[in-house]
């Protein structure tokens, strides 16, 4: 039989649970307005009853207050993070695309390409052709061609200045990951300290949670919390677990108490991928030395939308079979000839056999030959064409001495794959300072044969007027008509290499006109024979025909005149897609979080309640317990119990 006071002992657990109760539902009223905080309950069971061996079988001994817990759904979590994922991935994607929309308007506040080149194909030879004998016409034709020039470095700079911000931000990001994972793997350590003990460490929990909340946004998260088990009895949980944080696809970044670093290295010069890109772009890698997967289909968040933004090429990287291994003697610094593997790579894809579409860095980078990495120094562009007219292309590329290559070149790599960067589908910067260069390319050398075809004012034929200027000095490219790859013969074999004056070396960058025709505008050639007189103008009438007809010059399909369209017709449709689906990801995040707020939310409605509710509980315990003392008295005070 329980004791007489056994009744009093029940309205004490009572008293207790209302009590914890009390101050759980005080704790979630002070965190209303706590970001990331979840909602908190009291876990209560009944006491195990007390067999009495009496008729009436076992008596209840109250209530046990098992753990204050707090109320999260993992499942919501998980959603959330995927959604906020994309949600930074596009969201990156429409700021960039922002930036590049602005730059290349042409509306009437900027003034770009439609309005330039109309001054120059329009304005500016009409009135040379109404007096092509009048210097000051053609002087300030001229001037027109170097607005466009002008044009193009001003674009060019400002996309490599987009690209300089991204690439910064980039590191930002990185060192945000960072700062993120040793906070978490703190947290770790903390919470398997507290929960080893018994109680639930809720605070704890919820800061991590917040934290991975941040990371999700930067980039893709996997979590995974395993419990700990005894070793001598894998049947028991000891309270701790084992906390996994992954990012990018499953690359561990946090191990509970461990955590990995990421850091950005620059890319050396010889390095490069792309003939565009800035100087020391960053690859990621581990502290440990390895290569973080920076362009896994699974990275996602601003991170991903990062790294397309500063490398997309819309999948249009360097490809192809390897057909051939060789040797070739090239001087070193100090002049003595040194011998240095070879390998020929045949191209199929359209903007690789064209070498004005051509990217390839011109300072050396990095060659992937049949999945083994290799330094080259430079490269050569091969067009044969056979006697029918039917034409193969190839890229021979000259490996450097580096730790990179401590492995010889053998012929077992004929017949595998080279590759050059990576397939990125996205139309980033690089995509559109290739486009730049194309269309640059391709008109000045459409332009030079026509006005260098024709004699000037002295009775002379004409120089060309658009070149580009050398990096290294102050001189211009003359562009040896040996080294010409768009207008080639039946049974011939053009080879054009890196480093010759061909057309791949002008870019929108160093776009100039020749300086000789800027001092003395009269070098201009207007005649088309040398016997026509001052006042023809034939070889200008062709130049305006060739503007504006995509037989005589297209780029992508297209007139030259609509290069603006053309770019701008992506710039628009990028931006419109990031715009629409950041909006959608955005609506998706939001209404995953009031669903998982719904659950571990503080409402203060539902908290009133509840303290009305605990409160009652609480002073019914406190009435028990009061009535049990009147009782206790009359028994010991007046029975003599």
């Amino acid at each position: 039989m329980p004791s007489q006071f056994f009744g009093l002992n029940i309205a004490y657990t009572g008293l207790l649970a209302s009590n914890a109760a009390l101050n759980t539902t005080s704790n979630n009223i002070a965190n209303v307005q706590t970001e990331g905080y979840s909602r908190q309950h009291v876990v209560q069971q009944a006491s195990d009853a007390l067999r009495i061996f009496q008729t009436y079988g076992c008596a209840g001994a109250g209530v046990d207050t098992i753990a204050i817990e707090r109320i999260r759904d993992e499942f919501y979590d998980n959603k959330f993070w995927a959604a906020n994922t994309n949600l930074g991935e596009h969201e990156i994607k429409e700021y960039y695309m922002d930036q590049l929309q602005t730059y290349f308007a042409d509306d009437g506040v900027s003034t770009g390409f439609k309005t330039i080149f109309d001054l120059f194909t329009i304005n500016g030879l009409q009135e040379v052709l109404k007096a092509s004998d009048v210097t000051a016409a053609k002087k300030q034709y001229i001037g027109y061609g170097e607005n466009l020039t002008q044009y193009f470095n001003g674009m060019w700079a400002n996309l490599q200045k987009v690209q300089k911000d991204i690439n910064q931000e980039l590191k930002l990001r990185v060192d945000e990951i960072n700062s993120i994972a040793g906070e978490i793997a703190a947290l770790n350590k903390q919470i398997n300290v507290i929960e080893l003990s018994g109680p639930k460490a809720n605070e704890l929990r919820d800061r991590r949670t917040l934290l991975l909340d941040q990371l999700s946004k930067i980039v893709d998260i996997e979590t995974q919390e395993i419990p700990i088990v005894d070793a001598n009895n894998p049947e028991r949980e000891t309270g701790g677990h084992r906390f996994l944080v992954k990012i990018g696809g499953g690359q561990l970044l946090v191990n509970t108490n461990d955590y990995q670093q990421l850091e950005c290295i620059a890319r050396p010069s010889y390095e490069k991928v792309n003939q565009t890109d800035i100087d020391g772009l960053y690859d990621i890698y581990w502290t440990n030395g390895e290569k973080f997967n920076m362009y896994g289909r699974n990275l996602g968040g601003t991170l991903q939308g990062l790294i397309e933004m500063r490398d997309g090429n819309n999948a249009e990287h360097f490809t192809g079979t390897i057909t051939g291994t060789g040797k070739k003697d090239v001087a070193d610094k100090d002049g003595n000839m040194v011998s240095h593997d070879t390998v020929t790579v045949q191209v199929g894809r359209e903007y690789l056999q064209d070498l004005n579409k051509c990217n390839l860095s011109d300072t050396g980078g990095v060659i992937n030959l049949g999945n083994q990495l290799y330094h080259y120094d430079s490269w050569s562009y091969t067009c044969v064409s056979d006697a029918a007219g039917n034409e193969t292309y190839s890229y021979t590329f000259v490996l450097s001495d580096s730790t990179l290559n401590d492995r010889r070149l053998t012929n077992d790599r004929v017949g595998k794959q080279a590759s050059i960067g990576t397939s990125i589908d996205y139309q980033g910067i690089p995509y559109y300072m290739k486009q730049m260069n194309e269309w640059v390319r391709t008109y000045a050398q459409k332009f030079n044969d026509i006005i260098s075809s024709g004699y000037n004012a002295y009775k002379q034929q004409g120089p060309i007027m658009f070149t580009g200027k050398k990096a290294t000095s102050n001189e211009q490219y003359t562009f040896d008509p040996t080294k010409r790859y768009d207008n080639q013969q039946p049974d011939s074999t053009v080879i054009v290499d890196a480093t010759d004056d061909s057309y791949y070396k002008l870019t929108a960058g160093n776009f100039s006109v020749l300086a000789a025709l800027i001092e003395d505008a009269d070098l201009l050639a207007t005649e088309k024979d040398v016997s026509d007189g001052k006042a023809q103008y034939d070889i200008l009438t062709e130049i305006k025909v060739m503007s504006n007809d995509k037989t005589k010059m297209s780029f992508r399909g297209s007139k030259a005149s609509e290069f603006l369209q053309c770019i701008l017709s992506d710039v628009a449709l990028n931006a419109g897609n990031a715009k629409t689906l950041c909006q959608n990801y955005k609506n998706i995040s939001m209404s995953v979080d009031n669903q998982r707020i719904s659950i571990s939310g503080v409402d203060e409605d539902e908290e009133a309640v509840n303290l009305v509710r605990y409160q009652n509980g609480y002073n019914l315990a406190s009435k028990m317990i009061q009535t049990l003392t009147e009782v206790y008295d009359r028994l010991i005070l007046e029975t003599g119990v």
